[in-house]
Order: structure tokens, then C-alpha cells, then sequence
């Protein structure tokens, strides 16, 4: 055996030896992209995005001021006829109460007739004022009257919006001086398929459960 021979074995691997290959650990591609996370944090909006195109959505929170088409918001959660019929019935023994306590006493103390003779008489005028601003009031501040709170109930926009001044005047005087000259009007709540009253159509309105 000549000396090449034993520089060739001198240059074979022994197979005793360690390999770095084989100790090199094996980080899997669950745990890098964990380690890639730790370190770079995704927002959370990049993070809920990312969820959604993974398969994994996330449950539809309702927010405030938020619109959605043909009210999802509030579907099945219409009140029907005759529930809001006990609340307006309840609003208006509060109202006639707000008139036998506060309106009576002042106009005997003015000597001013509470005879109702027509419906511009002082009596009349004073008991309609009474009438609209608890309505508008009421609604626009809690979005329900007291009879609506006692049943659970609340006036809500049809988008999903807040009440604003203005859909709250057409809706509670507007609309109901119209309603409460015809009352058969009020039966209207009974056939619409979102339980809205005439008031409620002309300001784009409707009454819902109130969620607990």
C-alpha cells in the first residue's frame, strides 16, 4: 500500500464522527411563525383581517352609530301592536297625572277656566304642550317614554343611527298629531312587516325590544 492510499483514508469521514447536520435542532413552521409573532406583534386590526382570510371570523358586534343594510340590527326584535298599545295607554295616564298635578293647580291658582271648550280654549292649548314635549323629550333624551320603559321598549332609526332632533319632532309631533287625529291610524303598527306606525314611516322609525 503506497503512501496516496493513506492520504485517501485519511480523508474519509469516520462514520463515529458527529455530524452538525444531524445536531443542528429542527424548528418546525408552527413555532417560527409563534417566535415571529412574539417579536414583531401584529396590530389588531391586521390581526382580525388576518383571521378572516384564515377562515376563523369573528362574531358581528353591534356598535353605535353603526348602519346596516335592511336592519340587521334589529331583526326579530320588533315590538308588535299590542305591547306598544299597553305603553302608549300607560304614557298617557302619566301625562293626564303631569296635568292634574301641575296644569290644574296653576290655572285655578291664575283663575283661568279648565273647561275645555274648543281647541284653541287655554286649557286645551296647555294640555297639547304637556302631550308633545313628553313625547319629545322622552324620546329624544332615553329614545323611549315611561310607558315604553315599564314594557321594555325603544324608538330606534331604521339605519341604526342615534335620534336626532329632527327625526324626533317629525316623528313625535308631526307624525303622531296625524296619528291621534285619525286613531284608527294606529293600526297600521299591526300590518307592516317592521311594526311601523304612520308616524313612524314618515320619520323612517321603528320601535324594538330593547336589548337587556
Amino acid at each position: 500500500m503506497n503512501s496516496d492510499d493513506y492520504k485517501d483514508r485519511d480523508n474519509v469521514p469516520s462514520q463515529s464522527e458527529p455530524k452538525e447536520v444531524m445536531d443542528e435542532p429542527r424548528i418546525s413552521d408552527d413555532t417560527a411563525r409563534l417566535q415571529n409573532e412574539a417579536e414583531h406583534p401584529v396590530p389588531q386590526s391586521e390581526s382580525r383581517t388576518i383571521q378572516l382570510q384564515q377562515g376563523n371570523p369573528q362574531p358581528e358586534v353591534y356598535e353605535h352609530d353603526k348602519a346596516g343594510p335592511e336592519n340587521q340590527i334589529y331583526a326579530g326584535l320588533y315590538a308588535g301592536f299590542w305591547t306598544r298599545f299597553w305603553a302608549y295607554l300607560l304614557d298617557l295616564i302619566v301625562i293626564g297625572s303631569i296635568n292634574r298635578m301641575i296644569i290644574n293647580p296653576v290655572f285655578r291658582a291664575l283663575d283661568v277656566p279648565l273647561i275645555e271648550d274648543g281647541i284653541l280654549s287655554p286649557m286645551a292649548i296647555a294640555t297639547a304642550v304637556v302631550f308633545y314635549l313628553y313625547f319629545v323629550l322622552m324620546t329624544k333624551y332615553f329614545g323611549q317614554t315611561l310607558g315604553k320603559m315599564v314594557f321594555g321598549l325603544k324608538v330606534v332609526e331604521m339605519d341604526g343611527k342615534g335620534l336626532t332632533w329632527g327625526t324626533v319632532i317629525f316623528r313625535e309631533w308631526i307624525g303622531r298629531f296625524i296619528s291621534a287625529t285619525i286613531i284608527v291610524l294606529y293600526l297600521v303598527v299591526a300590518f307592516t312587516k317592521k311594526k311601523q306606525g304612520l308616524h313612524d314611516l314618515f320619520a323612517d322609525t321603528t320601535v324594538i325590544y330593547e336589548p337587556r
